[in-house]
């Protein structure tokens, strides 16, 4: 790696979660002279060999009294909110580089706002000021959405106004280790347990976007390697090959030792199946991180199915402590799942039995066995 950041300096507000020692192992290869700022909360081994700043992102009076006059060149703010850590940093930096969230889309929480009801497959960044349908009442989720995206007009409006180079991206769900909220931990804890099968809500056709923590550090450093390029764009960060809920259970089943059997009910009687989901729909959150590939030059360091076979073996050997599993929706209630699996099979037989076997569209098109002639259905 070359040393394009040699002798400049660079804060980066976070850094001990998923992502964080990606990024600033990123920046060292490139030369860079790292300082981290975060609360203090707990510290990792892998930040141990740069400076520390301890103060609470989330106020921008602790940020500007732990750095007073201090000066860098990029800054990368992966924590606390980016309105008071931009308001910080104007005009202590030349580049600021934020992270943000998938949240930001209208229909993320409450896809019925929208219409066509839902986020559109594929959402490009553009997505973000898709309109609401009109008279629609402004819920919980709907008012979060609007405050990123309120957050990250301020960020561009500095941008615009010279404070600094601004470039955002916008997270999904991130997976690997030290991920406060592990959903991979749903479908290993059961595989060491010895279940034998999962709820899995609507067949597990929901497509949710994910991005290993290794791949979603390097779209920020693709920016921070491309600073003209990047300076005033926001960029979706999503691994580039993406899986069904239920393709995603067997990849994560598999690494962890064996398969799950899935069982298919629909999200309304699912019980314990629903927590699975970050929100209680089984709506579609698939965004395109085309943009990045395109201008940046992103190309991924890891592919999904190597990334979750490492975070799932992180996990085995490193089980979520009280901290993360007293936020954690699923309850490992075997008891009651086997209830709700019994209760829906019998409610469910006489109508399946009922049922004719569901047929085979025909092929449209006539195949004849010679020329002029008709094919076995007479067409």
């Amino acid at each position: 790696m070359s040393a394009a950041g040699a002798g400049q300096r660079v804060l980066v507000i976070g850094g001990t979660g998923p992502t964080g020692p990606h990024i600033v192992g990123g920046l060292l290869e490139r030369g860079y002279e790292v300082t981290v700022l975060h609360r203090g909360s707990h510290e990792i081994p892998e930040l141990a060999a740069v400076e520390h700043v301890h103060a609470d992102p989330h106020f921008r009076e602790s940020v500007e009294d732990a750095l007073g006059s201090r000066r860098f060149e990029l800054v990368v703010a992966t924590y606390g909110r980016v309105r008071h850590v931009a308001d910080a940093l104007a005009g202590s930096c030349d580049t600021f580089v934020s992270v943000g969230g998938a949240p930001v889309y209208p229909g993320y929480h409450d896809p019925h706002t929208l219409w066509p009801h839902g986020m559109p497959i594929a959402a490009t960044e553009a997505a973000a000021d898709r309109g609401r349908v009109p008279d629609a009442e402004e819920s919980a989720g709907a008012r979060f959405s609007r405050l990123i995206r309120e957050a990250e007009r301020h960020v561009m409006q500095l941008h615009e106004q010279g404070a600094f180079r601004a470039t955002i991206f916008r997270y999904p769900a991130i997976y690997g280790a030290r991920q406060v909220y592990p959903r991979e931990w749903s479908i290993i804890r059961r595989v060491l347990d010895g279940r034998e099968y999962i709820i899995v809500p609507d067949a597990g056709l929901t497509l949710l976007t994910r991005c290993s923590a290794q791949n979603a550090a390097h779209f920020l450093l693709s920016a921070v390697d491309r600073p003209e390029v990047a300076a005033g764009e926001v960029f979706n960060a999503a691994d580039l090959q993406q899986y069904s809920l239920a393709q995603w259970i067997q990849l994560t089943a598999v690494a962890a030792g064996r398969e799950l059997r899935l069982v298919s009910m629909p999200f309304e009687l699912a019980g314990p199946g629903r927590a699975l989901f970050p929100l209680p729909t089984t709506a579609h959150g698939l965004l395109s991180p085309q943009k990045a590939v395109d201008l940046l030059g992103y190309h991924e360091p890891v592919s999904a199915s190597a990334a979750l076979g490492e975070a799932v073996r992180w996990w085995i050997e490193n089980p979520p402590d009280s901290r993360v599993l007293k936020n954690y929706l699923d309850t490992f209630d075997y008891a009651e799942e086997d209830r709700v699996v019994a209760a829906y099979r019998a409610a469910t037989k006489e109508l399946l039995e009922s049922q004719a076997p569901a047929g085979t569209a025909a092929h449209p098109y006539a195949h004849p066995k010679q020329p002029g002639g008709t094919d076995h259905r007479q067409r």
